[in-house]
């Protein structure tokens, strides 16, 4: 029988196929999946829906992210390919809560909404439902079988569980000698934080930083011209770079560039696949960012770089949890948060790391804030912005583009953090529908 080959389906998006030997695979946490298949015309598919409606209905961009309008794509796109809407059969999973909800806060149920409008449609449409796993907290991992047909719905990392209920590894004394011998951001990157912190740049002064270090230079040109951040034109020099690009982005591509080395871990320890944390932190940047923009709290380039340096303590502590996975992954199931599964396996967490690491390279103020306390925002500053921004990011990245790394954001903070930044709970669909289409197009091996 020949292997299965993985085709991961991004959130928004959706792929419709002949019967092959390809495993489609969505890891949902609020998005929803729907598999729709007709197994006498083998043809069949699988779309990954964010919303269960565009807010602005007159909205006619990235239809496939909604339900309302994504759906029926998805349905005209079976058809086309040969299948008999009398024949289709549809399995649904995901739809989780983004937290622990009240009756005042039910417009923060996404996923819940979601599956209703996808029922809904379904059922407009004479499209029997076989299976229907949707709903909970946890993180899924929903695949379609082109071949076979079959459909299967587990929490993501299951196949890592093991029945080791107690950690054979002695309490990670050595963590501060691991922190001297680690390899810093380079000297360059550290001196263009410090500078875009100030809020008083030019973009000559950055590249002129830039072009002191010819490994960062040509790490920076090698990541303009990537998937991720390419624009139309390739680029060869920082010169170039400055035209086609822009300050900001310029700023962010350097920043990147030089803690990508730290980040681009493997599939052992948080990764769920290669480059998880590497890409958990460009989304959460790049979220970030969004979110900076849209309420005009912080300025764009400090959003995106304090986002993507938010969770470095976990380079310091993948090792220890590569060694201990089985139990760590158990204990963030149980505990549903990330740092009371670290502090129950390792006797530690990543924030605590993460702050130690700042003070040794000598991180802004601002990023070491946003490190210690982007999992519990609160303060009473306008200092407090970026750590609310940085929260939200986080959790919508966990929500929305789950199956990069181990994450299991505390919800508690959601409602009182989108009131810092003066949004409500009733509009953080809107939110979500902001987030640029390509924070989720990753095309990493999500294989888990």
């Amino acid at each position: 029988m020949a292997e299965l080959q993985r085709h991961h389906v991004a959130s928004g998006s959706y792929f419709v196929g002949k019967k092959s030997p390809m495993l489609l695979q969505a890891f949902l946490g609020t998005c929803v999946g729907v598999a729709i298949f007709d197994p006498a015309a083998n043809v069949g598919g699988l779309i990954h829906i964010l919303l269960p409606s565009p807010n602005f209905p007159d909205n006619t961009y990235q239809q496939k992210k909604y339900a309302t309008t994504g759906l029926p794509l998805f349905i005209d796109a079976l058809l086309e390919a040969g299948a008999a809407k009398n024949r289709l059969q549809a399995a649904l999973a995901g739809g989780a809560l983004v937290g622990p909800i009240d009756e005042r806060d039910l417009a923060l149920d996404i996923g819940g909404r979601t599956v209703e409008a996808v029922k809904s449609i379904l059922q407009k449409n004479n499209i029997t439902v076989i299976s229907s796993e949707t709903g909970g907290f946890l993180t899924g991992s929903f695949s379609l079988n082109m071949q076979s047909w079959e459909f299967n719905n587990e929490p993501v990392g299951q196949n890592r569980l093991s029945e080791k209920l107690e950690s054979g590894l002695p309490p990670p004394s050595n963590l501060d000698a691991f922190i001297e011998t680690l390899e810093p951001i380079p000297q360059v990157a550290l001196k263009i934080l410090r500078i875009i912190n100030e809020d008083n740049y030019d973009i000559q002064s950055i590249a002129e930083e830039a072009r002191k270090d010819q490994v960062i230079s040509a790490k920076t040109l090698k990541l303009c011209n990537s998937a991720a951040f390419a624009s139309r034109h390739e680029i060869a020099s920082l010169d170039e770079a400055i035209v086609l690009l822009g300050r900001d982005m310029l700023v962010k591509l350097i920043i990147s560039a030089s803690v990508k080395h730290l980040l681009d871990q493997s599939s052992q320890g948080y990764s769920l696949c290669k480059g998880g944390l590497y890409h958990h932190a460009v989304g959460t940047a790049q979220v970030s960012e969004t979110l900076a923009k849209y309420t005009g709290r912080v300025p764009t380039p400090i959003a995106y770089t304090t986002g993507l340096l938010h969770d470095i303590g976990k380079v310091v502590l993948d090792q220890y949890v590569a060694i201990d996975y089985p139990l760590f992954y158990r204990k963030i199931r149980e505990e549903k948060d990330v740092l009371l599964a670290e502090k129950k396996v390792l006797n530690t967490n990543h924030v605590i790391a993460g702050c130690k690491l700042a003070d040794k390279w000598m991180l802004p103020d601002t990023i070491r804030k946003t490190i210690k306390h982007h999992h519990h925002p609160g303060g009473t500053t306008p200092d407090d912005d970026i750590v609310h921004i940085v929260y939200l990011a986080d959790l919508i990245m966990a929500n929305f583009h789950s199956g990069l790394e181990l994450e299991a954001i505390n919800t508690r903070y959601l409602a009182s953090s989108l009131e810092w930044l003066g949004l409500s709970t009733s509009n953080f669909s809107e939110v979500i529908e902001i987030i640029p289409s390509r924070v989720f197009d990753t095309s990493a091996d999500l294989a888990g």
